[in-house]
């Protein structure tokens, strides 16, 4: 919880002193009664007090106070909210590397089912496209909110020769660029803009990934990275088993030195949370919620509750 006007909470000061003038005033009655050493006389005099309950009662009112007063504080709290618009685009390695079955049933099958969940996650408004890339990269879907063109492309991948993990990230780019260039011919501010990249491999063919990251700081476009699989994988290829680890190192520094977050996934499960986790990073912020009306409430009932039991106790306010 954080207050918006902060400074009213120096008002609290008066709140408290007006609890230890209570407190004080409670000790000098005491002081007064002990004078009397005729025990009788004083409880003629002196008529018997409700003892605990006034103390609660004028406790009520001092809480009912110092919830108005942090009220005025403006006090708020932080709310998740959907973001009204952004542009992701999906690039997803269909390399044949992702054949291997370290990962159940295959890291082909795997990242197409969380791939789809990854779409769903994502808000309404929120315009997603779909690049896949092997040994070159392919626009399937430019960015739009339709998500079932989106989950139909996923569908319909298939495997191929070679990783181009730099080219990958240039027509990711391309993509969001030429959308962007859509909105503006039609009088349209640019959204903010990212870049989801999952791949199992080492870059092999196409643009050095150094450039494509010179790219994306260009267009101020940010790339996570996600590494799918584990260093057990293997693929058979011409009869040969060959092995298929996860270039960890190259996807880490895409993402670090464009301003993505990294991530690794070993399993299906932890695909679908690192796809969860990105979804709420990309299509939802955090804004204050003003929570002073319930501040508000409870100062009313507060002091409402001391006044009343006040009443009740000792037939007089406070």
């Amino acid at each position: 919880m954080t207050f918006q006007a902060p400074w009213w909470l120096l008002a609290l000061l008066a709140v408290l002193a007006l609890a230890v003038f209570y407190v004080l005033l409670q000790r000098r009655r005491q002081k007064y009664a002990a004078r009397f050493t005729n025990v009788a006389l004083l409880g003629a005099l002196v008529p018997k007090r409700p003892g605990w309950r006034r103390h609660l009662a004028f406790g009520l009112v001092v809480g009912g106070l110092g919830a108005f007063v942090l009220s005025l504080a403006q006090p708020s709290t932080e709310v998740r909210v959907p973001r009204e618009r952004a542009t992701v685009v999906l690039a997803l390695d269909v390399s044949l590397s992702m054949q291997a079955t370290d990962v159940e049933p295959s890291r082909f099958e795997a990242m197409k089912t969380a791939a789809k969940e990854f779409v769903d996650i994502l808000p309404a408004r929120i315009n997603l496209g779909l690049v896949s890339f092997s040994g070159r990269a392919t626009t399937l879907v430019p960015p739009t909110t339709d998500r079932e063109q989106v989950s139909v492309a996923i569908d319909n991948l298939q495997l191929d020769e070679a990783t181009a993990i730099g080219d990958a990230i240039l027509t990711s780019l391309t993509a969001v660029q030429n959308f962007t260039s859509t909105l503006q011919d039609a009088g349209e501010a640019a959204p903010p803009a990212r870049v989801v990249l999952l791949s199992d491999g080492f870059s092999t063919v196409g643009a050095d990934p150094v450039e494509a990251i010179a790219s994306a700081n260009a267009a101020e476009v940010p790339v996570s990275t996600i590494a799918f699989g584990t260093d057990f994988g293997t693929v058979e290829i011409e009869g040969q088993s060959q092995p298929v680890p996860v270039d960890r190192a190259t996807l880490e520094q895409i993402a670090d030195e464009t301003g993505g977050s990294y991530s690794e996934a070993a399993s299906a499960s932890e695909l679908e949370q690192v796809y969860a986790d990105l979804g709420s990073q990309i299509g939802y912020t955090t804004e204050p919620q003003d929570i002073s009306p319930w501040f508000v409430r409870g100062g009313i009932l507060f002091a409402f509750l001391g006044v009343v039991l006040s009443l009740l106790w000792t037939n007089r306010l406070l």
